[in-house]
């Protein structure tokens, strides 16, 4: 049986606004294999973010279980935590706004080698930085850079080098691609999962692209208002999708070939508004099979092996 990394139970965070309670993340639960990639999807504003940021509590959680590796961190205190932090990593969506602009690149990279004391010798940090930098694919010449410098790719390179400084078993990639040029998404991404690969890691991988994520996560999780609406393995997603707006997604995906059609399911209405939530499912009042029966916020529920679905109606619509 596989070894879980992560375990995430009932997560909930919750933000004080003026209008009310903000539900950013609203009862999330979901495990990760060691060595495995979870794909998070959905709209801007699902809370798919924040969630990402809540398990690696750089935003603490408002309740919920967060076990790392046997441990609930949610339990540790400021010193346990940082100590853990070497194991969990994040690399940020923007990479150039996540680059202190101030910095060379090899003052970049060493930084949380620094910080967290893990050498001390300036020509010992300088080899582990220019090892770093070659298992990233940026040229030894960049070592005295700065980020203005470089165009997106290697930015990106720059921030995942920084991420693997601490040698982590476990990295948040928060929509690492959104902001590049498609050829450079496809090198990112195949970086990525050759590092996977070589050490071990696992990851979450958060995108709204689910052409993207299919490719490269191993199970997907659909989030909506908070909420997680459907979870399965990727093939068994795109060839099953059992949830209402699951099937919306995926039938806003194009086809690369020439004269290739295909019937597009329509979201009717605005997002509602994450504040003050109704207890009803987060999806009723945009769902086209929405009913009485749907009045209540519906459990994720396995219907399947491996997949689940949070949907009232989903024995009579599938």
């Amino acid at each position: 049986m596989a070894e879980n990394i992560l375990e995430v139970r009932n997560l909930v965070k919750y933000f004080k606004t003026k209008r009310g309670m903000l539900h950013a993340v609203d009862g999330v639960s979901f495990t990760l294999e060691r060595g495995k990639t979870l794909g998070l999807v959905g709209e801007s504003g699902c809370g798919k973010s924040t969630t990402g940021r809540t398990i690696l509590r750089l935003i603490e959680p408002t309740s919920g279980e967060i076990i790392f590796e046997g441990k609930d961190i949610r339990k540790l205190n400021r010193f346990q935590m940082r100590h853990m932090r070497k194991d969990m990593q994040l690399i940020f969506q923007d990479p150039y706004s996540s680059l202190d602009p101030r910095k060379t690149v090899s003052q970049i990279i060493s930084e949380p080698i620094k910080a967290n004391k893990i050498m001390t010798r300036q020509s010992e940090i300088d080899e582990r930085v220019a090892e770093l930098m070659s298992i990233v694919g940026l040229a030894p010449r960049l070592f005295n850079t700065y980020p203005h410098e470089l165009d997106g790719g290697r930015r990106q390179r720059i921030g995942i080098a920084r991420a693997l400084a601490m040698e982590p078993k476990f990295i948040v990639c928060d929509e690492p691609v959104s902001a590049l040029d498609v050829s450079i998404q496809a090198q990112i991404l195949n970086l990525l999962k050759d590092l996977q690969e070589q050490m071990g890691l696992s990851y979450i991988f958060i995108t709204h692209d689910l052409a993207v994520v299919n490719h490269f996560a191993d199970d997907i999780a659909v989030m909506y208002l908070g909420n997680i609406v459907e979870k399965a393995p990727a093939e068994e997603l795109f060839t099953n999708p059992l949830h209402p707006y699951t099937k919306a997604l995926l039938s806003a995906i194009p086809i690369p070939e020439l004269g290739a059609q295909k019937e597009r399911i329509p979201i009717k209405g605005e997002i509602t508004s994450p504040v003050n939530l109704p207890d009803e499912c987060r999806f009723y009042k945009r769902c086209q099979y929405a009913c009485d029966k749907c009045k209540g916020i519906p459990p994720l529920e396995e219907v399947a092996p491996g997949h689940f679905v949070a949907c009232a109606r989903v024995a009579e619509l599938n």
